[in-house]
């Protein structure tokens, strides 16, 4: 496999295309995404990102008023999928690896299987709370921050393994992706503590980043100004997601914690249905797209949602 970082110095400046997939729901055929998969392969991505989804919980009431908790995870697959892609199309498949959900030592063995398949690329994250939880708790010997386990990925890279003694063995060799947040990820305090753990994740050992979706490149743009002025020169991949409801004008928002340009909300109310605020959505991402592209961004890199078809109307005018 080659590195992201390797991929884009590489492209000497040209702006890549990527995406990222779901796994589909337990019981259902992978056969859907990667139809959904195909058609993108035209503007061949080098890369392609697959979630983690962690373990939820169901609370099920039992006859004699009790309850019981049952544990499920609805999207598993993670790494079939990553196989599976690279297989079918010749394309790296970045996983994401997670805190929430996982031991320290379940991670190690989780990034040994992922070293054994050729899997170099990774993207850490803290992960969300195990629902219907609203707040995050590790797993027991688990990490409670993204920082920590990007430690721990840049430690095998030193090949110091959890409980293998002192002396170094066989270093794994993974490019470690992070989140980053133009608009604040929605725990933090404020900006500048949001800030300061991005800035640890970095020492720790991070490689390049992938921020959260926006609907406003000033965003962006502001975010990556205070990088460079910070002393980051990691590369910072804009994540995007192009509308596709004039539902999600309220659900984007409340989910992400994103603000929407008031233009773009006022273009998307005056839609009479989803046809056509998908078409809105088309039109404002695809000029978001060319003006990232004019700033020299490395990497658009597309959130689809299990969805291709608008993604495809997009990078049609852009590759």
């Amino acid at each position: 496999m080659t590195k992201i970082t390797d991929y884009i110095r590489q492209a000497n400046g040209k702006t890549l295309f990527s995406l990222e997939v779901i796994p589909p729901l337990k019981g259902s055929n992978i056969k859907e995404l990667l139809a959904n998969i195909e058609p993108l392969m035209d503007f061949k991505p080098p890369f392609i990102d697959v979630t983690y989804h962690r373990e939820e919980y169901i609370e099920q009431a039992l006859p004699d008023g009790s309850i019981k908790r049952i544990v499920t995870r609805k999207r598993p697959g993670t790494l079939g999928i990553c196989s599976s892609i690279m297989h079918k199309f010749g394309v790296d498949a970045v996983p994401h690896v997670l805190c929430g959900g996982f031991s320290r030592e379940e991670t190690e063995d989780f990034l040994m299987d992922l070293h054994y398949l050729g899997i170099d690329n990774v993207l850490v994250l803290r992960g969300d709370p195990a629902k219907p939880y609203k707040t995050f708790k590790p797993k027991t010997n688990g990490h409670q921050f993204a920082g920590q386990l990007v430690e721990q990925v840049a430690n095998m890279n030193k090949g110091q393994y959890l409980h293998e003694g002192v002396d170094p063995l066989e270093p794994t060799d993974f490019c470690i992706g992070v989140a980053a947040y133009p608009e604040k990820h929605f725990e933090a305090v404020d900006f500048d503590v949001d800030f300061d753990y991005l800035k640890q994740k970095i020492a720790l050992g991070a490689d390049y980043m992938v921020t959260q979706m926006f609907f406003d490149n000033q965003k962006y743009f502001q975010f990556v100004k205070r990088c460079r002025e910070a002393g980051i020169t990691i590369p910072i991949i804009p994540g995007l997601k192009p509308l596709s409801t004039k539902k999600q004008l309220s659900i984007l928002p409340r989910i992400f914690y994103l603000e929407m340009p008031e233009e773009f909300v006022k273009s998307v109310e005056a839609c009479e249905n989803d046809t056509q605020a998908k078409q809105v959505g088309i039109e404002w991402c695809t000029q978001q797209c060319k003006e990232l592209m004019d700033f020299g961004v490395p990497v658009l890199h597309f959130y689809t949602m299990g969805k291709s078809e608008n993604i495809y109307k997009i990078a049609s005018q852009l590759y």
